[in-house]
């Protein structure tokens, strides 16, 4: 029996290693762990190509990149904007729907320009469209939509945005203006009648069912946008009046990000369904309804017990929309409309992943160091007796008395340390004996196996756990851990033939003590601490943090003045040399970028230092090559990495 877990056999296997991390809860087919004892990756659909990802790793920083490192699956990418449009196509089949769907990506989830590209010409085939909900987003993809591919911009529009739009229209975009309060529709009306144009508008409704999950708030008629049916039927008679029903071509709703239950969904599908009914037999020519984003992802954990967890599959999500709707409109006898989802998570979570050097691990039961005292202190000794009695009982009875001799000592001898009747010398002995006896009682307790657990040997699990530091900040490449609790799959990348025999916590780089990641994933649980394998200083052990491909990237600040992170984009093909290539290798925010983002600019430090360093040679408080020396590593570190070295 392993000293840092427990209940595994000592015949360890690569399944072990895939329950262990719980890889078939969250890693949606994609990630596995080959013979080598490597995660590796399976991106393509259809195929058994598999890339190994500490491979990947080596060959980007030989071309150069540095770690932490942010590796983006290019085809994983396109196999969910695949996966999702398959499922749709599938539901229209099973149920008989006489419509159609579109997707459409809301570039918040992930802005960057080379995963919004990469989405685009994976949905080509399914006329994919994009969302928007600012004005430089606005600007950023109104470029990339024609009279084919549909924009939607959601949120507050300004003036400015909502002339922008009509004038795409007048070119032939098809840009719709969703509208979210009834003075944007006021004001859209006015613009449009000085163009001489009809508008073509959509809306967001406010429903009267609420949204399951952390973001349940989104939807529902307290939500922070869209109209009450006081104001939707007073816009709607707005339009009829001036004879332009047809405008209002799309009904939309939100719930809410990462929707936990699937029977919510299925009740704001039918609300909306109702009303998109009526207002088609009233003779408005509505063509779209969009259900909004919110489509989960699995993080892990036990459903019902985490908010990063849902109760249903691609495709029960879908078939809950295309069936409610296609009832709705044949019992109603309406023209189907067209289908749209914004599905930014459920696309982009699991194509990247942020790879993390561990720098050191901290153990509170380093090895105990004997006091140099002629006199060995009567309370030092009185923790050597019970380091002996836990080494030497087996019983449980004497190993939790030992253990409690020993919590008695270390409760006296802080105490005697406080009055300075304990020196240093005493009180590390004092502390590291503690943590020593604490092992063997934990080790010896497990191995009993008993039920119920005893309080202490739960407190033991808990406090004996090494702290393994990692490269990374929590608050720049995982935020929403930090902000809202979010889980992230955390694993080593490679050892996986190794049965892991520590606990371990990870800790990034920042001075803030929640700098850390404080909940794992486990098989249909979580947990706080995370099976690691013993850390050799001088040898590369990495750690992988996944699904991060959704908001974290856009998300993450700059606490402590750590930035983006390195990043490689990779392709699998079968017919390359080691079945992968990285298509881009993109650098990482450097020291001087950073700074001048909170307006410390290089040219005025290295003026200052400059001129500290003159008057120190100046005072011969110095020698001069010492002192050029030290300015010329100064400033020669602006070009470098926010982050530590390897060696670090």
């Amino acid at each position: 029996m392993s000293d840092g877990t427990s209940g595994w056999t000592s015949a360890w296997t690569l399944a072990d290693a895939e329950s262990t991390y719980a890889l078939h809860t969250w890693g949606d087919g994609f990630f596995h762990v080959n013979a080598a004892g490597n995660v590796a990756v399976r991106p393509l659909e259809g195929s058994d190509l598999s890339v190994d990802i500490a491979q990947v790793v080596e060959k980007a920083r030989a071309q150069g990149s540095t770690l932490p490192l942010i590796i983006r699956f290019q085809d994983v990418l396109r196999a969910r904007v695949r996966r999702l449009n398959a499922a749709f196509r599938q539901a229209i089949t099973d149920a008989g729907f006489t419509g159609t769907y579109q997707s459409i990506y809301p570039i918040k989830v992930n802005q960057l320009h080379e995963v919004v590209s990469e989405v685009l010409d994976a949905g080509s085939e399914f006329n994919l469209g994009l969302e928007c909900g600012s004005k430089t987003e606005l600007i950023a993809t109104l470029p990339l939509v024609s009279d084919q591919r549909l924009l939607l911009c959601n949120g507050v529009k300004d003036q400015t945005m909502l002339e922008l739009m009509l004038r795409a229209q007048m070119m032939g975009q098809s840009v719709l203006p969703v509208i979210e309060k009834f003075s944007e529709f006021e004001h859209a009306m006015k613009l449009a009648d000085q163009f001489g144009m009809r508008p073509r508008l959509g809306v967001r409704v406010k429903l009267t069912t609420r949204g399951a999950g952390r973001w349940f708030e989104s939807g529902g008629s307290s939500s922070k946008f869209g109209l009450t049916m006081p104001e939707l039927m007073r816009l709607v008679r707005e339009l009829e009046s001036r004879n332009m029903g047809d405008s209002l071509e799309l009904l939309h709703f939100h719930l809410g990000s990462q929707i936990s239950e699937i029977r919510v969904l299925r009740s704001a599908v039918r609300e909306m369904g109702h009303i998109y009914a009526d207002f088609r037999l009233r003779g408005l020519n509505i063509r779209y309804l969009d259900v909004g984003g919110g489509l989960g992802v699995n993080y892990g954990g036990d459903y019902g017990g985490t908010e990063s967890s849902v109760n249903y599959s691609l495709a029960e999500y879908a078939n809950a929309i295309v069936f409610a709707i296609q009832e709705i409109c044949s019992d109603r006898k309406v023209a189907p409309p067209v289908l749209l989802s914004e599905s930014g998570r459920a696309i982009t979570a699991h194509h990247s992943m942020l790879v993390v050097p561990v720098l050191g691990v901290h153990r509170q039961d380093m090895q105990p160091l004997a006091t140099t005292q002629q006199q060995t202190p009567p309370v030092v000794m009185r923790m050597r007796e019970a380091f002996a009695e836990a080494q030497k009982f087996e019983t449980v009875p004497l190993l939790l008395e030992a253990w409690h001799d020993a919590q008695e000592a270390k409760s006296h001898g802080e105490q005697l340390a406080r009055l300075g009747y304990l020196d240093v010398e005493g009180l590390a002995e004092l502390d590291a004996l503690y943590w020593h006896t604490g092992r063997e009682v934990l080790r010896k307790l497990r191995a009993a196996d008993l039920s119920p657990v005893p309080l202490e040997q739960q407190q033991l699990e808990e406090h004996l756990t090494d702290l393994y530091l990692g490269d990374f900040s929590v608050f720049h490449s995982i935020l929403d851990h930090w902000a809202i609790g979010q889980i992230f799959p955390v694993m080593p990348l490679h050892r996986l033939n190794e049965k892991p025999n520590r606990r371990g916590v990870v800790v990034d780089l920042t001075c803030d003590s929640d700098g850390k990641i404080s909940k794992y994933v486990r098989e249909n649980s979580t947990s706080q601490w995370l099976p690691l394998h013993v850390f050799e200083p001088g040898e590369a052990y990495y750690l992988g943090i996944f699904l991060v491909g959704a908001y974290q990237e856009i998300l993450g600040d700059a606490h402590n003045l750590f930035g983006r992170v390195n990043e490689v984009h990779v392709y699998a093909r079968d017919k390359v040399d080691g079945n992968f290539y990285i298509e881009e290798s993109i650098r990482g925010v450097s020291v001087k970028e950073m700074l001048a983002q909170v307006q410390y600019f290089p040219n005025e430090l290295d003026r200052l230092m400059s001129e500290f360093v003159k008057r120190r040679i100046a005072a011969d408080a110095v020698k001069p090559d010492d002192g050029i020396g030290f300015l010329n590593f100064y400033t020669a570190l602006f070009e470098g990495s926010t982050y530590c070295d390897s060696d670090c």
